[in-house]
């Protein structure tokens, strides 16, 4: 009696050791993969020189996503090794293959120092980071909630998920200081580079704590009974009731997590600079004081899905994202750019041409060629984030752009020596923003006019969604699942979720908004990915609260 009890007075410490190092090492896994989220339009400048403007943004884009693309497959990898050999082991080599991955891109030539070696050797760091964060939060994730009591789970399991704020903070503030420090034009240069390599440290750190830990309890006793799974992929998806479970958790939940986080974190911060025209200085600052305010906000609502249920929390915010998007971010043009909104509604754009001319206006790998009137016309209002609408002309008509009471033809550039269609193309580009500039319509956001205040509050109903819907979602899937699976069970939808849902927001809404002309229009998907969990979460996803692990 006496040892149980001293033990129940040593299981506090014994919890917030285990609380502190997993949160910690998981900050610094985000710090990482955050690092090259907030660095997307210098990674486009510096490795995809040979491609246009808007084909290098598109490129980076799908690199930032590429990175999420092998979330799934490391998910099961380490998934696998956590179910068999240990929650320990496998979330320590995953903080290890993530910090050198990231210390390496520090290191790596550019385009224009090694041609396409740059891109190349990028591409397969950001694929060991995607690899190694997809063992990283399950494992995070499950040692925290075995180590916790039934009935503070979700709040103990909540420092997982405001290590991702603490992660995107600490990468947004190493990145301001050293563009402050180092000017804007170095940064853009060599010194974008620090932040990659400060990574260094922050790995050494995550081993030494990481190295402290001891396995958890709920595996310890599996493995005392020698009942750890034998075959965990063919468990936690060749069993019905747990691939139902794994089905359910995918669509009721985590297609809205990476939907509403992605947009609200990442995909906001491409909208304000691409189209909103705001510095990336200001856009910082206002992440920085959303995310600032995340990390409480995780906790808050992890808390609360202890009193309340998990299931209700996560659904209020799935619920006020969906009501938000649209709203939130046309809001978010008045309130940053209202010069530009005013144009929009003043004076909107039509491009009149013959359908058969016109081409998406999206190439990824640089690789199409928009050399046609129609292509150009629309590619100059794309790059200055000016919305458009379509007006279909007779078959061989020519390209016209109206801007309000103003008719500006285009030309085309198809079949012309390299130099004359250059030439051709600037003059398509200057004759189109000359005629915007009469109109109204800003080259870049006016500091003097924009609300800031009015912007933190849009973006903090975006972070207020995000963080119910995350808050409790490590303690939901961690009672989802029994035991035996639980690593491998829920690291796959997680990261689907995360990484292909999530990852691929700012990819494609970009997409969408650059064929259309609609700089709103990439909103559908995750609203339609949102609009999906919410009514799987409310017919099939079971309250899982209080439930017991030892299952």
């Amino acid at each position: 009696m006496a040892d149980a009890t001293a033990k129940d007075e040593e299981k506090p410490t014994s919890l917030r050791t285990v609380i502190a190092a997993s949160s910690a090492g998981t900050t610094f896994e985000w710090y990482d993969f955050f690092v090259f989220g907030s660095l997307i339009g210098v990674i486009s400048k510096t490795f995809f020189t040979g491609l246009s403007e808007t084909a290098a943004l598109a490129a980076a884009l799908a690199l930032f996503g590429a990175g999420f693309l092998f979330r799934p497959l490391g998910a099961l990898v380490f998934g696998r090794i956590g179910d068999q050999k240990g929650r320990k082991g496998a979330f320590l080599a995953t903080v290890i293959l993530m910090g050198v991955a990231t210390v390496a891109i520090g290191f790596l030539p550019s385009y224009e120092q090694a041609g396409l070696i740059g891109p190349i050797l990028l591409i397969l760091m950001r694929i060991l980071q995607g690899f190694a964060l997809g063992g990283e939060y399950g494992g995070a994730a499950i040692y925290v909630a075995e180590h916790a009591p039934a009935n503070g789970r979700g709040f103990a399991t909540s420092w997982i998920q405001s290590s991702a704020a603490f992660g995107l903070f600490g990468a947004l503030v190493v990145i301001l200081i050293t563009r402050i420090s180092v000017g804007n034009e170095a940064f853009d240069a060599w010194g974008w580079r620090i932040p990659f390599l400060f990574s260094g440290v922050l790995l050494a750190i995550s081993i030494w704590m990481r190295l402290k830990l001891t396995e958890s309890p709920e595996f310890a006793r599996l493995k005392a009974e020698g009942a750890q799974s034998k075959a965990p992929f063919k468990e936690a998806f060749g069993e019905w009731p747990n691939l139902r479970l794994v089905l359910i958790a995918l669509f009721g939940v985590m297609c809205a997590q990476g939907a509403v986080w992605y947009t609200g974190f990442f995909y906001v911060q491409t909208f304000m600079e691409r189209f909103m025209k705001v510095s990336p200085e200001t856009i910082n600052i206002l992440m920085l004081s959303v995310t600032a305010a995340s990390a409480v906000l995780y906790v808050a609502f992890g808390w609360l899905s202890d009193i309340l249920g998990r299931k209700t929390v996560m659904l209020f915010g799935m619920v006020l994202m969906l009501g938000a998007y649209f709203p939130g971010f046309h809001m978010l043009a008045h309130t940053l750019n209202p010069a530009l909104a005013e144009a929009e509604a003043r004076t909107p754009v039509v491009v009149i041409a013959d359908p058969a001319d016109c081409k998406l206006q999206f190439d990824p790998v640089g690789k199409a060629s928009f050399v046609s009137a129609c292509d150009l016309a629309k590619s100059t209002l794309a790059n200055a984030g000016v919305s458009y609408s379509n007006e279909a002309a007779a078959p061989g008509s020519p390209t016209l752009v109206r801007i309000g009471d103003q008719t500006i033809p285009s030309t085309s550039a198809a079949g012309l020596s390299p130099e004359v269609a250059k030439a051709v193309k600037t003059s398509v580009e200057t004759r189109l923003k000359e005629a915007l500039a009469r109109a109204g319509y800003p080259t870049k956001a006016d500091p003097e006019r924009m609300n800031l205040w009015g912007a933190f509050g849009i973006l903090l109903i975006f972070v207020t969604a995000a963080t119910a819907l995350y808050g409790p979602i490590a303690a939901s899937l961690v009672e989802l699942f029994p035991t035996r699976v639980r690593y491998t069970a829920l690291s796959l939808p997680y990261h689907i979720g995360t990484g292909w849902v999530g990852g691929f927001v700012p990819f494609t809404a970009f997409a969408i908004v650059t064929a259309t002309g609609d700089i709103y229009a990439g909103l559908w998907y995750p609203f339609a990915f949102t609009a999906l969990s919410v009514v799987v979460c409310i017919l099939l996803l079971p309250e899982t609260k209080g439930r017991p692990l030892n299952t």
